[in-house]
């Protein structure tokens, strides 16, 4: 089952023009990794939904003192950034509309979506809408999503994709709206 421009229109009503750009490659991607249900489909475009702004971000908002936390410390240390200030904070900010993050994540997406390490030397591929879509469905695969998705556990989908809850309002709305609107 793929999803038309209007389906995708009336789930996210603020994406405008972008769900007519971002509508095919969609398809492609959520055909690649089984996105294919009416529960599948609903969950994940209600969470790309979230996570994307209704498909308007493909890159992380933050300051450079936000992004900080991506670059020392803990939270750094466990997304194989370097521990020293160095800027791969900023370099592997999130990214696609899953929001990819850390070096260690970018580094598995780029060798799963193309057999090498390119993402390293050029993350801002994941903020074109083919590889935005790709790198989403890659995530959602190897987080055991699509399991999730059937058994209609959409609070554990959300954690996995969030570390917690941020947006599970908004998510939960998409998510209902998405049921209503996929047959």
């Amino acid at each position: 089952m793929a999803i038309t421009v209007q389906q995708l229109q009336k789930i996210l009503p603020n994406a405008g023009p972008n769900a007519g750009v971002f509508a095919p490659v969609l398809n492609a991607a959520m055909g690649k990794y089984a996105v294919i249900t009416r529960l599948r489909m609903a969950a994940f475009i209600a969470q790309i939904g979230h996570e994307s702004g209704q498909l308007h971000y493909v890159r992380e908002l933050g300051s450079e003192a936000y992004l900080a936390k991506y670059d020392t410390g803990t939270l750094a240390k466990a997304l194989g950034n370097t521990s020293e200030a160095d800027g791969d904070g900023q370099k592997y900010r999130g990214r696609g509309l899953i929001q990819v993050t850390g070096r260690d994540n970018y580094e598995a997406c780029s060798e799963a979506l193309f057999g090498d390490s390119r993402l390293l030397n050029t993350p801002e591929l994941l903020e074109h809408p083919v590889y935005a879509c790709l790198s989403a469905g890659w995530f959602w695969q190897r987080a055991g999503l699509n399991t999730l998705a059937d058994q209609g556990d959409f609070l554990r989908i959300t954690k996995r994709i969030n570390g917690g809850i941020n947006g599970l309002a908004d998510r939960k709305v998409l998510y209902e709206r998405a049921l209503k609107v996929l047959p």
